[in-house]
């Protein structure tokens, strides 16, 4: 299946390279050139503008939008509304807020063009593991670009079956779901960020009252110089509290315990506020989510290891970068 890629960075750039392993074909734009030229040689068609890119794809066409969330997405699906045509389909496949989402979907609707927000976990990973999707969007769309998400998901792999889930959707169990209509994905993808930064910051305050078990504070009988290597390593095997965030937190410590490298500087790119944002709107209450984007806040006055630890895990799973 053909596909249109614009944004060829960590993730979308992956993305293709997925995609085109698998025998589909991709014709991709980037502000970048050199990005473009990368991927020509790895078997895509380049475009030097949208109006190219458009111009390239197959009716119906599927334009896949990969760029950061807020104004750079918003006027590349408006200049693709204005190329594209009826039955064409706009992908947003980066971490835009869903009610963005929703209202897109209407204003293309009236033109006919399909709109799908995919909200998409995987990172730098990515195009190795393949990637969890949370898809929203008219069924008629999503189920044409089947093939393009059943490519990108991880599959079953090792990962041992759900008991009591037979005559579900077996989308689920491969990687991806059809969440509901336009902007459910990114509503989907959004919690989920939440929850990665409640995960996150429980692994980190854990590692951090380790890591200060010798404190001369404490009565010497009392005191314990334990490797906190060592303990994240154990965890990983057999543990409850084993996971993907533990395993990358075991990486960076077998690397550096110290995490010297790492400033603790702690970023937000926006789905932890707005997923207390539907909590309050919900009337949910996210005592945990909450306390976790608020210490990311604390970081960027007073920066402790735990924070470090924070940091160590996003430049794990998403090539995230302290800024200078």
């Amino acid at each position: 299946m053909q596909l249109g890629m614009i944004g060829l960075g960590r993730m979308g750039g992956n993305i293709v390279r997925r995609l085109l392993a698998a025998g589909h074909s991709a014709v991709v734009f980037d502000q970048n050139p050199k990005a473009v030229a990368a991927l020509v040689e790895a078997g895509a068609t380049g475009a030097d503008s949208l109006d190219d890119l458009v111009a390239k794809l197959d009716l119906p066409r599927a334009a896949w939008v990969m760029l950061p969330a807020g104004e750079i997405t918003e006027s590349t699906v408006q200049s693709l509304a204005t190329l594209m045509q009826a039955d064409d389909t706009i992908i947003d496949g980066g971490n835009s807020f869903y009610k963005d989402d929703v209202r897109r979907a209407a204003a293309l609707r009236d033109k006919g063009i399909h709109y799908v927000d995919v909200g998409t976990s995987g990172g730098v990973w990515g195009l190795e593991r393949g990637y969890c999707m949370m898809i929203g969007g008219d069924r008629s769309a999503v189920d044409r670009l089947d093939p393009i998400f059943a490519t990108l998901a991880p599959g079953l792999g090792d990962v041992p079956r759900t008991p009591g889930r037979e005559g579900r959707d077996a989308r689920a169990e491969q990687g991806y779901i059809h969440a509901g209509p336009s902007g459910a994905g990114h509503f989907v993808k959004m919690v989920h960020n939440g929850i990665e930064y409640g995960l996150m910051q429980a692994y980190a305050e854990g590692f951090d009252i380790l890591k200060h078990a010798g404190s001369k504070d404490l009565p010497e009988a009392q005191r314990f110089d334990l490797d906190i290597g060592d303990i994240a390593e154990v965890w990983r095997r057999g543990s409850v509290v084993s996971s993907w965030l533990l395993d990358l937190t075991a990486q960076a410590l077998a690397g550096d315990e110290q995490l010297d490298a790492f400033s603790g500087f702690v970023a937000d790119s926006g789905e932890g506020r707005w997923t207390l944002n539907a909590a309050i709107e919900e009337s949910v209450p996210a005592n945990v989510l909450s306390a976790a984007l608020y210490a990311r806040f604390r970081s960027r006055e007073h920066a402790s290891f735990a924070d470090k630890l924070l940091s160590a895990m996003r430049k794990g799973f998403g090539g995230h970068v302290e800024p200078k």
